[in-house]
This record gives C-alpha cells, structure tokens and sequence, in this order.
C-alpha cells in the first residue's frame, strides 16, 4: 500500500479517535464496507468503531399498565388508567430529532391488547393515555466498585427543557400526557399489564 493513502486513512480514523471512537485492522480481500469503515488498497480494513460514551442517547424505560400513579409529598400529582407508563432520562447530547423520534416511536406503538388479547392496538386505538416521569438513575453505571455512577446523565438544567419538551411532542401527536414532578423524590404506584415493559432508546 502507497504511504499516502495509508496516511490518509490513517489519519480519517485519528480524527474519529478524538471524537470518542476506537480503531481497529484486520485483513479483508474487499475494498468496500460498512459505514465506518474503510478499505483502502492493500487489503487493510481500519473501521471506526464508537466507543462506550457514543452509546448514551435519549432512553425511555416503557410498561405497559393498566393503571398507573406518581405520588410526590403524599400528593398524587399524576394518573392514568390503561396506557403507559414511562421512566425517561437524558444526556448532555441530546437533540430534538431524538426527541421527535421517541414521540413518534411511543405515539405509533402498537402493543395494546385487542380483543383476542393480542399487542395489535395503539394509545389512540384503545383511547389510553402516558404518564411521563423523569428517572436519571436510568444512566447508572455500576461497572465498578458498588454505588453507581451518574456522570452519564445530563443535569438538572440540561435535563429539565428536554423533558419538558419531550412531554410536549407527545401531546402534538394526540397523547393524553400525565406527569411526575421534574427532578422531586417521587414514589410510582402501577399495574405492570402483561407484565409488558420495553426499553426504547435513541
């Protein structure tokens, strides 16, 4: 292989590495790949491959309830029947085309019971509603010593607009929204229904 080229590949993957990927080689007898990758002549594969840290995205932890409630001081400040219930949490990096694709992704979903007890029926087709809780302990990391890290997760003044916004997509798309308290120590009383719960995450 010709020293520019692989200078020139070299340094592609370099710039990817101080964006928080890694890299990696091996042999291939191809000169085309997946996005990512690239294969210069000579048979030398160097992919871009992101790290751990470009895996944190909006996340939505669903279930799907048949009645469900959150309780701050005592006080129920949100209800629902038959819908569900969502723990959301955000990092620093999120946009709202995440946002917008959650909505529509939550909106959309058809997991409802129908008459013959199967996931074919959506919010709207059932006339169901979300409770909406924010829940940055979703970003825990206990892969050393034994508390959980929350550095993943994006602080209150991040975290706050796009909660706020993501309960707002909701209802554009004819959601019935309930909501928890921003940030408050909350308790959740539900009725997993199924038990049914998905974890959503973009």
């Amino acid at each position: 292989m010709r020293a520019s080229v692989l200078s020139n590949y070299l340094g592609r993957a370099q710039r990817g590495q101080a964006a928080g990927v890694r890299l990696s080689c091996g042999s291939v007898h191809s000169h085309s790949g997946p996005a990512g990758s690239y294969f210069p002549p000579g048979g030398i594969r160097f992919q871009v491959i992101p790290s751990e840290s470009d895996h944190r995205s909006v996340r939505v932890l669903l279930q799907r309830v048949s009645r469900a409630e959150v309780r701050v001081d005592d006080r129920v400040v949100g209800r629902i029947g038959v819908g569900y219930c969502l723990l959301v949490g955000f990092t620093q990096t999120d946009t709202e085309p995440q946002l917008f694709w959650m909505a529509d992704k939550i909106a959309g979903l058809r997991i409802l019971a129908d008459d013959a007890g199967k996931m074919n029926r959506s919010l709207a087709d059932v006339g169901g509603a979300v409770l909406v809780i924010s829940q940055f302990t979703l970003y825990g990391d206990a892969s050393a010593g034994r508390r959980p890290s929350f550095l993943a997760a994006a602080p209150g003044p991040v975290a706050e607009p796009l909660y706020e916004t993501f309960i707002a997509m909701l209802r554009d798309r004819g959601c019935t929204v309930e909501t928890g308290v921003f940030g408050a120590m909350s308790e959740v009383d539900l009725v997993n229904d199924g038990p049914t719960t998905i974890w959503l995450e973009r």
